[in-house]
This record gives C-alpha cells, structure tokens and sequence, in this order.
C-alpha cells in the first residue's frame, strides 16, 4: 500500500466509481486549497484494487477552532472503502498525516466523528484521540449539479496533542 498526497488527476477516483460524485466541489476546493497550502489531500492507493483510502487535511481556515495554519490542523473527509476497513489503512494513513503534520510544526489535531460511527471512534480513541466535546454536526455543500445539501449528523469533537 501506498499512502502519497493527490494530484489533480486523482480528483475522479475519490468520488469512488460515482458513489462520492455528490462530494465532486467539495474535492475540488479541498484541492484548490491545497494549491495554495491550506490543505492536504492523502490517498491510499493498492495495485490491483486502486484508490483504497481518502484524508483531507485542513491546515487553515477561516475556523481557527479547527484549523489555524500554525499549530492546529483539521481532519476531514475521511474514510475507507468498506470492503478494506479493519485491515489497517485507516490507522496507517491517521498515522502518516499526523507524522506529516508533526513535520510540519502542528502540534494539535482536530476531528469529527459522527456519534453514531462507532468504529471510526474506536480507531481514533486507539490512537489517543480524545472527545473534547461535542458538535451539532449542522453543516451544507453544494454538490454535483450545484444544489445546497444540508446535513444533521451530530458528532462528537475529538484531539489529539501531536509529539
């Protein structure tokens, strides 16, 4: 498995043979984003089966509670194709992101986990993130064909203290 930072021509391939396609703006900006520093793109990437795995990483915006483009980066976007989960890819690339970040001088990161994603809190737990908190989980993207799509998925907020 190779875990590396997307391309542009990665763009296609993380909407997931179409299943993601409604994630389409939300990819693009995270790698215009990107572009400009503000943003990381991790893949995990296996020959034969291609894209396994996907991790956005928000280095700044304009939630410093979130990202602050210094010391606290946020994890987004996050996730694993279903027929590779508990196989350890998740757990490999939160760990290549973190030591990138590290790297990078962050020493804080924050995430979302939905309350109801059970696994993907025990994965993070397991790595030493903490729920700090909660979040409503109240949040909007404009997909695809350009409609507002609002979501409720109330979430837990975890950290983690980077050493």
């Amino acid at each position: 498995m190779v875990i590396r930072i997307a391309s542009q021509k990665d763009l296609r391939n993380l909407e997931w043979g179409g299943e993601l396609i409604h994630f389409r703006r939300i990819f693009s900006d995270a790698f215009q984003n990107s572009l400009h520093g503000a943003a990381i793109i991790w893949i995990a990437e296996f020959n034969p089966f291609g894209l396994l795995g996907q991790l956005i990483v928000s280095l700044r915006s304009t939630r410093p509670e979130l990202s602050d483009g210094r010391k606290r980066a946020y994890i987004y976007g996050f996730r694993v194709k279903p027929e590779f989960r508990s196989q350890g890819v998740g757990r490999s690339m939160l760990l290549h992101a973190e030591k990138d970040l590290i790297r990078r001088g962050y020493n804080l990161i924050t995430l979302n986990v939905a309350q109801d994603n059970l696994g993907a809190w025990k994965l993070y737990e397991s790595l030493g993130y903490l729920v700090v908190g909660d979040d409503d989980g109240e949040w909007s993207y404009v997909d695809h064909k350009g409609r507002r799509i609002d979501v409720h998925e109330p979430a837990w907020r975890m950290e983690k203290i980077l050493r």
